[in-house]
């Protein structure tokens, strides 16, 4: 019986507990806050709090970007919201579906929120993959997101433009994918002078490629860069107020990406020998780069192929 005691204390120990994981709203304009996620891979430990989300606080309401990766983290974030303003949470925009941004999303319908997401974004959510994914997170990320974590759809699906204003704010919505994803999109706030960029712009980790369209991602980097916001806020690391500087980076990375893996790719030779020969140096000492970059070039010379 005392084994089976030590056990139990052993276990209850072990299971994570729901508030080690704290968000601190940072604000980076007079309305304009964020909470930035960990440099990391998701995990059971970081309730799958790797992306950043933001808010925006109106006179009529508060507009949040983003949803973060588990139903646990969305609470904690309406939370957050509840003590800076009694401003009720009316919209959620998505800057595209992948789960890190997502997984939250049930909670923000559950208080009434409006979503609104880029069209493509039901081509994901009707896919095997995304099915896949939730099935394989509710195992990885156990038990911030489980069985009752379910996809979720937009209210409202925007197809190239769209701007809205709640209590004199305007909100610039404009679609730049396909780049990082099919459904990309990127948030304006004038007033502010805050771009919302999702994950189009990575500061202080190595970015996430997956099945982009690396070209069409450089493309959305100079609307960007033409845009000349104040600040941008990215879907990962830490707020921006030299935007210039942050854009060449995740440009400069996606170039060589592209550059290092091009001749291999047309001329069908073998993707490891092409990866070997390339110089990472500039790369490699940065956080997530053993867990994505490998992934990232080789992405990139399959794509390379079929364009």
């Amino acid at each position: 019986m005392g084994s089976l005691i030590f056990l139990g204390l052993v276990q209850a120990q072990a299971k994570p507990s729901e508030d080690s994981i704290q968000l601190k709203p940072i604000q980076v304009a007079p309305h304009t806050y964020f909470v930035q996620g960990f440099p990391e891979m998701g995990s059971s430990a970081n309730q799958n709090f790797i992306s950043n989300a933001g808010f925006v606080i109106t006179p009529k309401g508060v507009v949040v970007v983003d949803a973060l990766g588990s139903p646990v983290l969305a609470k904690k974030l309406i939370q957050e919201i509840a003590r800076i303003t009694p401003q009720k949470v009316v919209a959620v925009i998505v800057t595209h579906y992948h789960a890190d941004h997502i997984y939250g999303l049930q909670e923000f319908k559950k208080i009434g929120a409006k979503i609104y997401a880029q069209g493509e974004g039901r081509s994901y959510l009707s896919s095997e993959t995304a099915k896949q994914r939730l099935i394989a997170s509710r195992i990885d990320f156990a038990p911030w997101v489980n069985a009752s974590t379910q996809l979720v759809a937009a209210d409202v699906w925007i197809d190239q433009k769209s701007k809205f204003k709640l209590g004199g704010v305007e909100f610039i919505i404009s679609r730049v994918g396909p780049a990082h994803a099919l459904e990309d999109l990127m948030v304006y706030i004038p007033s502010e002078k805050v771009l919302f960029v999702g994950d189009l712009v990575f500061r202080g980790r190595i970015p996430f490629v997956g099945n982009a369209d690396s070209k069409g991602w450089l493309v959305a980097l100079d609307k960007i860069e033409k845009l000349k916001p104040k600040i941008i806020v990215p879907g990962h690391g830490a707020y921006s107020t030299n935007p210039s500087e942050d854009i060449t980076f995740t440009r400069n990375y996606l170039k060589y990406l592209r550059e290092s893996m091009s001749k291999a790719a047309l001329n069908l030779d073998p993707f490891e020998e092409a990866y070997q020969q390339a110089d990472w140096s500039e790369y490699e000492g940065m956080p997530l780069f053993r867990a994505a970059n490998r992934m990232n070039a080789y992405n990139v010379y399959l794509s390379i192929q079929s364009e």
